[in-house]
């Protein structure tokens, strides 16, 4: 079999936040002093026009600008830097552009410079609306500006928004955490994200680790909450993703469907299928601000190809984050392998019940769903 271009994305990363959250495992540094902000940006565009080969005469399906915290840069900057990028690739007539903000009255204030500049769509980082959960979290917003923010954001003229939900906190009781989620629910967010804290490696969390929910108190939280966001419209497209109809993340969900996607700014990665080659190129870019605003220095930090061994696990363990059917056909066109090199992968899996597989698709079983680290790890066996 031979690869096809998949459709491609653009992912860019602005690394400050005004504080460090303690459970943060992503590439995010606090603010000391000034942002660099007309430096980075520039960086920025010189990393896209370094990347162009990879475009390949695609159009960008969607733009996410994620961190750290992209709303602690000016409207203004972001005007700039989405201006550069429409000078350098083609989007989509319909390109859905992501910005992550928080709540704090300081960014919600540029909500309105960040629609004028070409952002449609808005992530918030809700987490909590609890005031004493908030604080645990290392968030330095309370519950009356995460309302606020969220009403802010339905009055503009965007195409969606998403709020981001976090349960299993520590302290976290069950009614806790279904209180939160109702209070969100009650905002009519066309989009939210509501997923279990995990402590992550290299976190504050990890050094001094909380005492979570045990684990009946989170499958509790997990039935119920799902009920309540069923009951309230919302659909499960993703694993810790809830929607209303059409407003699914079109950019979450090119990742998941094995897309590809250029990834510009610090510790950025890259996935970018090559069928010339006959290869899958996976990049990543210099991680720490201070390296990447180096002129002398090369921005890609580390590149690898994906080897055909590994494409099956990878294909996967994307794909089956979705609550849809995963097409053969596709899986051929986009890792270069046969259906049969797929139903081997899956032999295992489909034998124990957590996979079904039909003459043109394959589809997770709900025990699947609720298994699925056991289905990936039988993945992993097989590469």
């Amino acid at each position: 079999m031979s690869l096809t271009r998949p459709p491609l994305s653009l992912y860019i990363h602005i690394p400050w936040c005004v504080e460090k959250c303690p459970y943060c495992d992503f590439n995010s540094h606090k603010i000391q002093g000034s942002i660099p902000e007309h430096a980075y940006i520039g960086r920025l565009l010189d990393d896209l026009s370094a990347d162009l080969e990879g475009v390949q005469d695609r159009p960008i399906k969607s733009i996410f600008i994620g961190g750290g915290t992209p709303s602690v840069i000016t409207a203004e900057g972001i005007q700039r830097l989405l201006d550069g990028v429409r000078k350098r690739v083609t989007l989509t007539a319909d390109c859905e552009i992501t910005l992550e903000a928080n709540p704090g009255t300081f960014e919600v204030e540029r909500f309105g410079g960040f629609i004028k500049a070409g952002v449609n769509r808005l992530s918030i980082g809700i987490q909590s609306l609890n005031a004493e959960h908030l604080r645990t979290l290392g968030r330095i917003h309370d519950p009356q500006q995460a309302r606020t923010a969220a009403a802010h954001a339905s009055e503009l003229s965007l195409k969606s928004f998403n709020l981001d939900l976090m349960h299993g906190l520590p302290g976290q009781s069950a009614a806790d955490a279904l209180s939160d989620l109702e209070g969100v629910i009650a905002l009519n967010p066309p989009h939210i994200s509501w997923y279990q804290l995990t402590i992550e490696p290299n976190t504050l969390f990890a050094s001094r680790p909380p005492t979570l929910p045990d684990d009946d108190t989170l499958w509790a939280i997990y039935q119920r909450g799902h009920e309540a966001l069923i009951k309230a419209g919302y659909q499960q497209y993703e694993v810790s993703a809830y929607c209303k109809p059409s407003h699914q993340s079109v950019h979450n969900t090119n990742y998941w469907q094995f897309g590809d996607y250029l990834g510009i700014g610090c510790g950025a990665h890259s996935k970018i299928t090559i069928p010339e080659q006959d290869t899958i190129l996976r990049c990543e870019k210099i991680k720490h601000p201070q390296g990447y605003l180096d002129l002398t220095r090369a921005l890609r930090y580390r590149e690898w190809h994906v080897e055909p061994e590994e494409r099956s696990f990878e294909f996967f363990m994307n794909q089956f984050r979705l609550f849809q059917p995963v097409s053969k056909q596709q899986f051929e066109r986009f890792t270069g392998l046969s259906v049969e090199q797929g139903d081997s992968a899956l032999e295992e899996a489909i034998a124990k019940g957590w996979v079904e597989s039909t003459s043109d698709h394959w589809q997770l079983t709900p025990l699947g769903h609720r298994f699925l680290n056991d289905v990936l790890t039988t993945l992993l066996s097989e590469t």
